[in-house]
């Protein structure tokens, strides 16, 4: 299983209100080179490169719940699946979520070594439903 890690300006911007994330669009987009949890901004992020499959930002990332229990708020994202269509899609070790609305970073997950995916295979960015992708108490 992949490793979450959060960037830390993330808890900043979010107590500035630089996010809604029940409503600002989140995606998750792909790398191969290790993300620096010190930096805040989607243009930080050397992206794969486009194309067989994966789309240049990545694909949107689709909120099932945002909501608090007793004081703790959990985000809960339903799976994104990348496929590869027509050709290999480039190696990549992190898939990062960001916010899309805003350009502002919010984790990274690795896997651990690098990865291609060849025509027809797929990649599920697995969240999980119980704990959510992040909990804030």
């Amino acid at each position: 299983m992949a490793t979450f890690n959060k960037f830390q300006p993330f808890v900043e911007a979010l107590a500035e209100k630089q996010h809604n994330l029940q409503a600002d669009t989140l995606r998750v987009m792909l790398t191969n080179t290790l993300p620096v949890a010190t930096v805040g901004g989607k243009a930080d992020i050397v992206e794969i490169a486009a194309g067989n499959g994966y789309a240049a930002g990545g694909p949107q990332a689709t909120v099932s719940s945002s909501a608090q229990t007793a004081g703790t708020y959990k985000l809960v994202l339903a799976d994104v699946v990348i496929t590869a269509a027509g050709g290999a899609i480039a190696p990549a070790r992190y898939a990062v979520l960001y916010n899309a609305t805003s350009s502002l970073l919010i984790g990274w997950w690795d896997y651990g070594s690098s990865f291609a995916l060849a025509s027809g295979e797929t990649l599920t960015v697995d969240f999980d439903d119980t704990t959510g992708v992040l909990t804030l108490a």
